[in-house]
Order: C-alpha cells, then structure tokens, then sequence
C-alpha cells in the first residue's frame, strides 16, 4: 500500500491540495493573516460570473491572497478556488470542513447546471460558517436554494455574484465598523451613479445620451 508520502509515486494533486487544506487548517494562523472570505465555484467556466464576487470585494478593498506565506497588507483578504461537487467530492469535502479552522468567516459559493449541488454541500459541510450561494444559471436557481430546514444557505439570484459578495461583507460588518463604512460608502456612491445618469440623459436627450455611452 501507497501513500503521498512515498517519494516513489508521483502525488496526486487532488490528494496534495486536500493535504494542504488540512495543513493550513493546523497551522492556527492569526485571524489577520487569513483570509475572511472564501469564494469558491464549481469550474472555471464559471468564474466570467464569479467574478462579480471579485470585483465587489476589490471595491471595498479587499485583497485576494495567493500565499498564504506572504499573505496582502490589507485588513480584509479572500482566497478563491475551483471545487467541484461532482467531480472532486473530496476536495470540496476538505475546503469545506477546513474552512472554519482556516480562518473563513464566510464563504460565497457558486455552480451552474440543473445538478448545481456545491453551494448546498458546502453549506451542510463548513456549518456553522455561513455560505451564500449563486446559482451561475437561471436553470441552477432551484437546485442552489433546495436546502432542508435545519440547514441553511442564503442565495442569491442567478448571476448575481456581486450581491452575493455585498452579502458576505454585511455579515462581516457586523463586527467591523471600518469595513460597514465601506459599505455605506459603497452604497452612496452608486446611489449618487444614479443621479448622474438621470441628469445626463435629461440634459443631454435620448440620443445625445445614447451616443456618449
């Protein structure tokens, strides 16, 4: 019988970053060396969605952290994965049940297809932390927010990945008066984006408007 450990078999990376999950899960590292927020996603082929999850992060100044070792200056950092529910139950097993001694506060969960079974499997497995779901398609509505009672997962509507992050940080914000100032401002700013946009296309008419956007 063989193991990662043998130096004659070549590790299998599912195997290697399931170890490096509850390896970092040991190392007790200070809650400002890790990151807050997780956001994971069923494949790549989802991220052209998830990204919303990053950009609204960016906007409120988080960092994302990719080293752990040398983890960004920032107050609030988040880390982001590739976790399939079907295809590597494992590893999704390992991020999640990890995911509390890690140092995640919460967690922001995305999947598309009829079978879209990550976000909910993530939410039954890191318990207590808490997760949001978004659902990558319309047809994925259904299968992200079919949660039993005793189990919860907040969700979002599909697509929505921003919201989902804007979620995540008003759970954090609870806690941070800095970071519910960022959000407040966020907030007035795309309130005000509002405004401007009304009066452009009043002054500038439909057309003229049009043209400039």
């Amino acid at each position: 019988m063989t193991s990662i450990s043998d130096p004659d078999v070549e590790p299998d990376a599912v195997d290697e970053l399931c170890e490096f999950f509850r390896e970092e899960a040991e190392r007790n590292r200070p809650d400002e060396e890790t990151p807050e927020v997780g956001i994971v996603m069923g494949s790549d082929s989802d991220l052209p969605t998830m990204r919303g999850a990053y950009e609204a992060l960016v906007d409120l100044n988080f960092a994302e952290v990719t080293d752990y070792d040398a983890p960004p200056e920032a107050r609030f950092t988040f880390e982001t994965y590739v976790v399939s529910a079907h295809r590597t139950p494992d590893l999704m097993y390992a991020y999640a049940d990890t995911a509390e001694a890690r140092g995640l506060d919460v967690i922001i969960a995305g999947a598309g297809g009829k079978s879209a079974d990550l976000p909910n499997m993530t939410a039954s497995i890191a318990y207590p932390v808490p997760v949001v779901g978004v659902p990558v398609q319309e047809k994925s509505v259904d299968s992200v927010i079919g949660m039993p009672t005793g189990a919860p997962l907040t969700a979002v509507d599909a697509g929505k990945s921003y919201n989902a992050a804007l979620s995540a940080a008003q759970v954090l914000a609870r806690e941070h008066d800095d970071l519910r100032d960022r959000l407040v401002a966020l907030h007035d700013d795309r309130r005000e984006g509002v405004a401007d946009v009304s009066r452009a296309l009043h002054e500038l008419g439909t057309p003229g408007f049009e043209e400039r956007r």
